[in-house]
């Protein structure tokens, strides 16, 4: 697991890689633009992700309860347990907290790898057609990075005893149908999920917001979008 400081350290170099591909080529101001867009969309909100509740005190993305173990929520609340429903969301959403780091390499190499067709495309596309992109080409990679490191961190933060726990006690119960869910893999996918809607909101930004256009390459080339 990175700390904060290599975490921070990835985020600073990748940001200057990115800005020093602007050329007076308006094909490359474009990709450049893109990339500078998709960069930001990391650095400023995929960290927010990373620290301590980043999940679980953002509603925009918390982690709740597996649609199929609501049953399970409402049982252990009517049963008086309802600290102990309210640890498992929890670890749930810290889990998540943790291994989200772990996606900064997968998205930079998304960036990196962004073609001149796709950038013109892109650009010209809806509000979030570039965290769209972003999230086509990466989310089989970031799967695969990702659930790991979410099992990893499950353990990390104690989820997995707790899931275990709530588990075990709800199948205890008489007349309930048994359940054993992958608490690993719906981590892994609501993690994904959590990481392109906040990207998604750095991406509107800076297409609507012309204070959010913090550099030249991003003024020049938002600027073509604003009179599609």
């Amino acid at each position: 697991m990175w700390g904060n400081a290599q975490f921070k350290d990835i985020l600073k170099k990748a940001t200057e890689k990115v800005t020093t591909l602007t050329k007076p080529n308006a094909n490359l101001d474009i990709a450049a633009g893109l990339k500078e867009a998709l960069n930001k969309g990391v650095t400023e909100q995929v960290s927010k992700l990373t620290k301590i509740d980043g999940f679980y005190k953002n509603e925009f993305v918390k982690i709740l309860m597996p649609e199929e173990l609501v049953q399970i929520d409402r049982t252990l609340r009517k049963m008086g347990l309802s600290s102990l429903a309210d640890n498992g969301i929890q670890a749930l959403n810290r889990a998540a907290e943790d291994a989200v780091k772990e996606a900064t390499p997968i998205f930079l190499s998304a960036i990196k790898n962004i073609t001149i067709t796709d950038a013109k495309s892109i650009l010209m596309g809806n509000e979030n057609a570039a965290t769209n992109y972003l999230q086509t080409t990466t989310t089989t990679a970031l799967y695969a990075k990702f659930n790991p490191v979410v099992q990893t961190s499950l353990g990390k933060v104690g989820a997995d005893v707790i899931w275990t726990s709530i588990i075990k006690k709800y199948n205890a119960l008489p007349l309930v149908k048994k359940v054993n869910p992958d608490i690993t893999d719906y981590v892994t996918n609501k993690a994904l999920e959590g990481v392109f809607k906040m990207i998604t909101v750095e991406e509107k930004n800076i297409r609507t917001n012309i204070n959010a256009r913090t550099s030249d390459v991003l003024k020049k080339v938002f600027a073509l979008q604003d009179k599609k």
